[in-house]
């Protein structure tokens, strides 16, 4: 049920939780509903589909047809209540450098 902790709290550890919804529309609203979007998960053989949920899941990863989202060459963070900023990629990197001009006249 949607008022079940699990549903309402952002859990760390392997949890698969699975619920029908009415339609498209419903399954985005749910996946958007908390003020939480480290990650999500999706399966679907429909390029529409996938295309829909990569701009309108609220999440800094989305894993379409597998479980994993963290590679090294990408960025790893969350958004809302989940975390500000990437690391890992060219984005992580960039958070961490020190950039300095300097002239010579």
């Amino acid at each position: 049920p949607l008022d079940a902790d699990m549903m309402t709290e952002e859990p760390f550890g392997p949890v698969a939780l699975l619920n029908r919804y009415a339609g498209e529309d419903a399954m985005i609203a749910e996946a958007n509903r908390l003020p939480y979007g480290l990650a999500a998960y999706a399966w679907t053989s429909d390029p529409a589909r996938r295309d829909r949920l990569a701009a309108e899941v609220e999440a800094g990863m989305l894993a379409i047809n597998g479980g994993n989202v963290s590679f090294v060459d990408a960025p790893f963070g969350g958004v809302k209540w989940s975390g500000h900023g990437s690391e890992d990629g060219h984005e992580g990197v960039m958070a961490c450098m020190v950039t300095k001009a300097v002239h010579e006249g």
